[in-house]
């Protein structure tokens, strides 16, 4: 059928995702080709020293990028969008977001940026013998209640941004295998939270204000593949406020951001992995086997299936560098150079590529937030060079470039050196690679392995989600979700793939070398504060 065919008959599929600088809802067809979009772009904010998103935004940012993925039917089709075969919501995985009985929210949504709940993670990982991470939900409720906030009395229910916008359209408190895996340790052999560690955390709460059974106020999980729930009337008029888009819709459980990347590459079986690099960057390990030992650098999360997942995920990625391009750009502008911004970022990224594999010297630390993987507590974005380093533009671009992969080599090494993961390969995403020469070549360097662009790299997480959807709408009796992506979706796509050049590889160690012996430095900036 064609693309209006297909939507005029509700054979598309929608995909939702809440990304970090904007929310992107894509229609799909079934060739799993995208047919639309609409975007609304937004940033987190700095309030009373936590980073946040309103819900108030979050409702408006859904209806206005699905107004825009609407318009875009119209103006490409001539027809309206009234209905979907299937509809999915992804969203930033972790952070906090509590409800009392009455669905009123308790404390402002404190986001995976936040690096406040060292104390709880530390216990926690301590009592559990598995990594928390202070982005975890389940952290974040713990150092709730070590500060004795009066809110964890009333709190009836606690989940992800892609469960809660999920709850708002469908009424269902329900959560995908991978987000919850983010919200607190799921076990492998049932996919569900691990018992023995819930009724651990109950016993710790004992004698706080914290009142509830902990799996009472967690959202259930819903197998992927299943259906999650349906689009109420209540969820269409906010979806879209004119009535056109109609309720009704079946959704897919809710997922994170890791996990729908995870979709949009295939990267969901052992020794496969995904690195998405955007604001934050972090990479997505399939085990073969469980790690031999507790890292406090490395989560263990799950695929959509409920497979073990190593990942390595820091808070800064692009921020820093862009500002750096900013200044560039307004300098340019001053001089009566007026250079767009994709322009700008090819010239630069071009410069980067010429520059010494080491830098010169020139280390960059792009700290916008703390930094878990290598112990920084708070933001601090630095740049460190020896009077003897060779500072030229291409050496501090490339530095800029590398830094925005040196917190993720860190963690990586670990996995690599210490546990002898193996890594066969490895699917590259994000903002970060939309200029793939060198940033594609520079993490092959950083990781020591193949890195692959995928034709479809640059639609990540909606379309991951959208995929996601559409495996619940067509999935056949027995279809895993693997034999969904490999035979339906990626049999005859292609992708760009780049090997590690050795220069390359010797230049990102010396400079890790140096970048490792300067967080010293950075500690002692973040602790005078």
């Amino acid at each position: 059928m064609s693309g209006a065919e297909t939507i005029n008959n509700g054979k598309a599929v929608i995909g939702i995702e809440f990304g970090s600088t904007r929310i992107k809802a894509l229609l799909i067809g079934e060739d799993r080709a995208p047919l639309a979009s609409g975007v609304y772009d937004w940033q987190n904010e700095l309030l009373d020293g936590v980073w946040t998103y309103s819900l108030e935004n979050v409702r408006k940012g859904l209806r206005e990028c699905f107004a825009g993925l609407m318009k875009n039917v119209e103006e490409k089709y001539g027809i309206k969008l009234e209905k979907a075969a299937a509809i999915g919501i992804s969203a930033m995985m972790h952070g906090y977001l509590v409800f009392d009985k009455s669905d009123k929210q308790l404390a402002p949504f404190r986001t995976w940026r936040n690096t406040m709940t060292e104390e709880a993670a530390d216990k926690l990982t301590e009592e559990f013998s598995f990594n928390i991470p202070q982005r975890w939900s389940i952290a974040h409720l713990y150092q709730a209640m070590l500060n004795k906030e009066p809110h964890v009395r009333d709190i009836a229910f606690m989940t992800t941004l892609a469960g809660y916008v999920h709850y708002l359209l469908t009424g269902e408190k329900v959560i995908g295998t991978g987000d919850a895996s983010g919200i607190f340790p799921i076990a492998q052999d049932t996919c569900d939270y691990d018992g023995e560690m819930l009724s651990r955390f109950d016993e710790l709460a004992e004698g706080t204000e914290f009142g509830a059974n902990l799996k009472d106020i967690l959202p259930r999980i819903v197998p992927v593949g299943e259906c999650a729930g349906k689009l109420t009337e209540e969820g269409a008029k906010l979806l879209d406020p004119t009535g056109t888009f109609k309720a009704g819709v079946p959704f897919c459980p809710p997922e994170g951001d890791a996990q729908t990347g995870m979709a949009a590459t295939n990267s969901i079986t052992p020794k496969t992995g995904n690195v998405s690099a955007g604001t934050s960057i972090f990479s997505m390990i399939v085990l073969e086997e469980k790690l031999k030992t507790v890292h406090r650098e490395i989560d263990i999360v799950t695929t959509p299936c409920g497979a073990p997942v190593a990942m390595v995920h820091c808070n800064s990625c692009t921020s820093d560098l862009d500002s750096w391009f900013g200044i560039f750009g307004e300098l340019l502008k001053e001089s009566g150079t007026d250079i767009p911004k994709g322009r700008l970022y090819d010239m630069l990224y071009g410069l980067a590529a010429e520059g010494e594999t080491d830098c010169g010297g020139i280390v960059s630390y792009n700290y916008f937030a703390g930094e878990p993987v290598t112990g920084i507590k708070d933001g601090k974005p630095l740049l460190m060079r020896d009077p003897e380093s060779v500072f030229n533009i291409r050496n501090l671009v490339r530095s800029l470039v590398y830094s925005c992969i040196a917190s993720l080599k860190a963690g990586m090494d670990i996995l690599t050196e210490q546990e002898h993961v193996k890594l066969e390969k490895i699917y590259a995403h994000g903002g970060f690679f939309k200029t793939p020469v060198p940033s594609q070549n520079f993490l092959s360097a950083a990781l020591g392995a193949d890195v692959t662009l995928m034709q479809t790299a640059g639609e990540g997480g909606a379309w991951g989600i959208a995929l996601l959807a559409d495996y619940m709408a067509v999935r056949e009796k027995d279809e895993t979700l693997e034999d969904y992506l490999n035979n339906r979706v990626f049999a005859d796509m292609n992708g760009n793939t780049v090997s590690p050049q050795q220069k390359d590889v010797d230049g990102i160690n010396e400079y890790m070398r140096n970048y490792l012996s300067g967080l010293a430095a950075v500690r002692a900036a973040v602790s005078e504060k």
